[in-house]
């Protein structure tokens, strides 16, 4: 059996949480492939809002095993918290959330490193979100890291230790005043790893082996978007982390001939978090009506998103590196009002009109090119069917099939699992 893959195609933030949970009814096993508590997957129902950073977003449905892959880095304090938060939904963690000994552990000093690191690059800071997501893959593929293998065997407190003396000499070497007790911070982080060892373990390459083998159904769920992939993103104003589709066979272990369906999520608009190229941002009215009415601040680190018209450049070029098959559009709702929306068609690049993503798309390089469209004005969030949708929203829809020549099957008009709109 396939496995089927979910993932962003623009600086993430695109609402994947909210369609994995609404997708999982028709899978067994929902699998975290990349990332970590740097991301933040929003889910809302019944009148209720849920943040999950590292946990897959299937967990509030009883028929899906949830599985933390090899290619995402844990920080068992952020961890315990959102298992915390889940206590009250009377879930079955234990059976039906399942951890790869091979995912890292994001350490007290890797956070301490992250935050030393940053304020040492000043104003050419990356705009990280000092989760210590950066500094764990970069042990990772140096070879220290601590993996969650490593807390069944009897020396992993040992390499703990020498791991976080090794961080704070690199700590000391930033040379910025950075404050911090590490004696707290080791509490926290030694409690969490005792709620931690009672989940359950697995080697999980073998586990999705075997249930494909059986026949079930495996979603695979990214994090972050694709314009922040460390190789094809935005460099290096990115993530440490593969989040194209590509991330997904290194971390969780399928092969490429293995993978189904390429489900990519896009925003009816634009947003950013952080620093970086952003060619379509919007410093107006309209770029602010966008913020507010979208709610857009960052589910993890609380801060303003940046916004922007629809970049087709942009979103071809993520639709093209991942093999996109369907799409879903998110936050259409969103641009209702305005009675004219924009598509960024190309870019003046240099002075000349180029159709692709260049290599750099700083603001001094680049220049949209947009197509306007009439907009609609109609309220969508009570729409239930793709009959009810306004005929500009449907022409918008139109154009942007033709023009990634990719079926849009999903549109959103709200952030609750009901306001999704199968086409």
């Amino acid at each position: 059996m396939a496995v089927d893959l979910l993932l962003g195609l623009q600086w993430g933030d695109e609402g994947k949480g909210k369609i994995v949970d609404v997708l999982t009814k028709n899978y067994n096993i929902i699998a975290r492939f990349q990332g970590g508590p740097n991301a933040g997957h929003t889910l809302e129902f019944d009148g209720i809002k849920h943040v999950l950073h590292t946990i897959p977003s299937g967990i509030f449905h009883d028929n899906a095993i949830n599985v933390v892959g090899n290619g995402v880095v844990i920080d068992p304090v952020i961890f315990k918290k959102e298992l915390d938060n889940l206590n009250k939904f009377n879930l079955d963690i234990k059976s039906k959330l399942l951890i790869s000994r091979k995912a890292h552990l994001i350490l007290p000093t890797h956070r301490l490193l992250d935050a030393a690191s940053e304020a040492a690059k000043g104003k050419a800071k990356i705009g990280s979100t000092l989760k210590g997501i950066g500094p764990t893959y970069m042990d990772k593929t140096g070879r220290n890291g601590i993996r969650v293998g490593d807390l069944e065997l009897n020396n992993w407190k040992e390499k703990y230790r020498a791991l976080a003396d090794k961080h704070e000499s690199m700590i000391d070497f930033h040379n910025v005043d950075i404050q911090y007790d590490l004696q707290e911070l080791e509490s926290d982080f030694f409690n969490a790893i005792k709620e931690l060892k009672q989940l359950t373990f697995i080697d999980s390459e073998e586990y999705l082996y075997q249930a494909q083998k059986s026949g079930k159904k495996i979603l695979a769920e990214g994090a972050q978007g694709s314009l922040l992939d460390i190789d094809f993103g935005t460099y290096p104003y990115v993530t440490s982390s593969n989040t194209t589709a590509a991330g997904a066979c290194t971390g969780l272990g399928v092969p490429p001939g293995n993978i189904g369906g390429v489900f990519g999520i896009f925003k009816a608009y634009t947003t950013r978090v952080g620093s970086g190229p952003f060619p379509t941002e919007l410093f107006d009215k309209v770029g602010a009506t966008m913020g507010r009415v979208g709610n857009e601040f960052g589910a993890t680190t609380g801060r303003p998103r940046r916004c922007g018209w629809l970049d087709l450049v942009a979103l071809k070029y993520a639709v093209r590196i991942n093999g996109v098959s369907e799409l879903m559009m998110m936050k259409a709702d969103v641009l209702s009002g305005f009675k004219t929306v924009k598509i960024c068609i190309a870019y003046k690049y240099k002075g000349e009109k180029v159709n692709h993503l260049p290599y750099n798309i700083e603001a001094e390089n680049i220049v949209p090119i947009y197509k306007e469209m009439k907009g609609w004005e109609k309220d969508l969030t009570k729409m239930t069917s793709a009959e009810q949708l306004p005929e500009t929203l449907i022409e918008y829809i139109d154009y942007l099939e033709a023009e990634l020549e990719i079926p849009i099957k999903i549109v959103s008009v709200g952030p609750d699992r009901k306001q999704t709109i199968h086409r």
